[in-house]
């Protein structure tokens, strides 16, 4: 019998994207400064084989890449190396405050991690556009030491929206934990219940019913599926999955989430 839900996780979606320029060190820096534990981030790699950390495909909406390299259009991530990123900002368009702001690599991401003790939720982003990432993503984890037990038992998730992606983390490294964006029907779930721990759907599909269905399955390391719905930015929607009994919110104002569940949460 599951035990009596207790406030989900908050999550710094970006890091506090909502304060700070998304996936930025700076996003990090402010979540720690909010008190968020948890900050979930987007994986891709440049044209050179480096991981770097960026939610689009392209380099347009949060660089001044047209500026820089006006002849390069679409801008994809994949079509610059790591050198030419470093020349780019990515600060200035969220605020002059933060002009110069760069890009980091996963490697300078999970250093500001680990100097404020947080934990990560790792999103592969687009992994059919890199084939292998999941592979360089986990030798970076390991090289960093990510991937000890310490890490792989209460400080680290990869996730995705692409369901062999995430059959290839849980192959290549089964002591990962792991969770799938999205909302597989609830009578395919044990089939995502052989390779995943999280099935982690928009937060208008994170109905108590579905909750519950997907709490009454077992993951790959035996303990029940857990849920982590996005992107919850108000106090009311916060409460609202968190009586559906969510294990984990994702928000890009993760302190107007966190003092939400937390003033509702049932004391014991």
């Amino acid at each position: 019998m599951r035990k009596p839900h207790k406030a989900p996780l908050t999550v710094a979606h970006r890091g506090a994207s909502g304060y700070a320029p998304e996936n930025t060190l700076a996003a990090v820096d402010k979540a720690h400064e909010l008190g968020i534990e948890w900050v979930e981030n987007d994986v891709q790699r440049t044209k050179d084989g480096k991981l770097i950390v960026i939610h689009d495909t392209t380099l347009s909406r949060t660089t001044d890449v047209e500026e820089h390299f006006p002849d390069r259009s679409p801008w994809k991530v994949s079509d610059f190396t790591l050198k030419e990123i470093r020349t780019l900002d990515a600060g200035s368009w969220f605020g002059s405050q933060y002009k110069g702001e760069k890009i980091p690599t996963l490697d300078e991401f999970l250093g500001r991690l680990d100097r404020y003790g947080q934990e990560l939720l790792l999103e592969l982003k687009s992994p059919g556009l890199y084939p292998g990432i999941e592979r360089d993503t986990l030798d970076e984890l390991r090289q960093q030491g990510w991937l000890d037990r310490r890490h792989t038992r209460s400080k680290l998730i990869i996730q995705s929206f692409d369901k062999a992606s995430i059959e290839q983390v849980h192959q290549q490294s089964p002591e990962v934990k792991t969770g799938f964006l999205g909302t597989p029907k609830t009578g395919d779930l044990k089939e995502y219940a052989k390779f995943t721990d999280q099935i982690n759907p928009t937060y208008t599909d994170a109905t108590k019913e579905y909750v519950d269905a997907v709490h009454a399955l077992k993951g790959p390391h035996n303990k029940p599926l857990e849920v982590f719905t996005w992107t919850v930015n108000d106090a009311d929607t916060a409460r609202k999955v968190a009586d559906a009994g969510v294990d984990g919110i994702i928000s890009n104002k993760p302190d107007v989430v966190s003092d939400a569940v937390q003033q509702t949460a049932p004391t014991r």
